[in-house]
């Protein structure tokens, strides 16, 4: 028996070491640097309107569908951009279902924009992203509806087209990633033009 808890008492207390270092010292170590160093990014990137209400993240997508606002990518997370359902379709390239979702989207986006019958539309206008919350777009899918939106707000589309620059993120360091506008910040900037 006192071989046993010989052995027993340094696993027991390398356990308790380990167990208060990766559980309670590691993280309020990271909770104290994020909120510090990080303070938005650590809060959800949270945007506020003027009485203090949160409308939204800048991490998370939102579903427009009025003619006055930007539309975001489709999303196949729940109902469309539900945080809890997070994921993508997991349709992959050669699914039938993928291939005709498409199709139906891109007739849609064309119409609903008034584009050409053989105006390219952009792979994000009409594909969902890995997480279905995804809050950006491509600069050519903002600029594809800037039309649509100018005419339903009674604006110059070239105002509108200012905004989308203005609110168009480069790729990180010039070179990780593309070019994206976020859509909620988009429309915020909007709806600021009255």
């Amino acid at each position: 028996m006192k071989a046993l808890f010989s052995e027993l008492r340094p696993a027991l207390a390398a356990t308790l070491v380990l167990a208060t270092a990766t559980c309670g010292v590691y993280p309020l170590i990271v909770t104290v640097v994020a909120k510090t160093v990080f303070k938005d990014q650590a809060s959800g990137s949270l945007i506020t309107n003027e009485e203090g209400v949160i409308i939204g993240s800048t991490l998370l997508g939102q579903n427009f569908t009025s003619d006055r606002y930007f539309h975001p990518r489709p999303s196949a997370a729940g109902a469309g951009y539900d945080a809890a359902s997070s994921g993508g379709s997991n349709l992959g390239p050669t699914s039938t279902k993928l291939h005709d979702v498409i199709r139906d989207r891109v007739i849609a986006y064309r119409s609903l924009n008034g584009l050409a019958a053989d105006e390219k539309v952009p792979a994000d206008a009409v594909t969902t992203s890995g997480s279905g919350l995804d809050p950006h777009i491509s600069p050519r899918n903002a600029e594809l509806q800037a039309a649509r939106v100018a005419k339903a707000r009674n604006l110059d589309v070239a105002m509108v087209k200012e905004l989308i620059n203005a609110n168009t993120t480069l790729p990180d360091l010039g070179i990780f990633g593309e070019a994206g506008v976020n859509v909620l910040q988009l429309n915020l900037a909007l709806d600021g033009q009255r």
